[in-house]
């Protein structure tokens, strides 16, 4: 989809007749593909550019990975993508995560900037992903640094509730954690 300055927008286009964009981006119903949507999003119903960034970085993951970003295991038991990513970034094992399909014949580098860029965009703390897609691509491109991320995944915050310390940026704390992976 393409905005009216022919910038590209995500979109669930199973969704394009349930949701009227002519009117506030205020709905009733949720509506939107597990996994893909963002918790403010999920809590407030509305839609915003930081719900099109979580989206855009867990396709960014979805194509790293090879996953959808929701999966079903065993008896009832679900696998979120970002959950299992952010994982292993902080056991500094994201390479782990990328497709198997692969067989290991991608640049490590690339691979790692790709993932950690959709961590960094499908950050659970809206406030510290990337303020546009622009901003992930230049990191992307290698024309900016890697941004740098909590070694544990942070706690989900709705626009609602302020924001944690958990920011972009490590701290000690996240260091003192990240031995509880040795």
């Amino acid at each position: 989809m393409l905005d009216s300055n022919f910038n590209a927008k995500l979109g669930d286009f199973g969704l394009a007749r349930l949701v009227d964009h002519g009117k506030p981006s205020q709905t009733t119903v949720v509506a939107g593909t597990q996994g893909y949507m963002a918790i403010e999003y999920v809590t407030s119903r509305k839609a915003s550019k930081k719900t099109d960034i979580y989206s855009f970085g867990v396709v960014a993951l979805e194509i790293a990975c090879g996953r959808k970003p929701v999966v079903e295991e065993l008896e009832s038991d679900q696998v979120v993508m970002v959950d299992w990513v952010w994982e292993l970034y902080g056991r500094g094992q994201v390479i782990k995560a990328a497709d198997p399909k692969l067989c290991g014949y991608f640049d490590e580098e690339q691979m790692k900037c790709l993932m950690i860029v959709g961590l960094w965009c499908a950050h659970p703390n809206h406030v510290f992903r990337p303020s546009s897609i622009m901003e992930a691509i230049q990191v992307l491109n290698f024309n900016a640094p890697l941004p740098s991320l909590p070694l544990e995944m942070p706690e989900a915050t709705s626009p609602h509730r302020p924001p944690s310390s958990c920011g972009t940026n490590t701290s000690e704390r996240d260091k003192t954690n990240s031995s509880s992976f040795s």
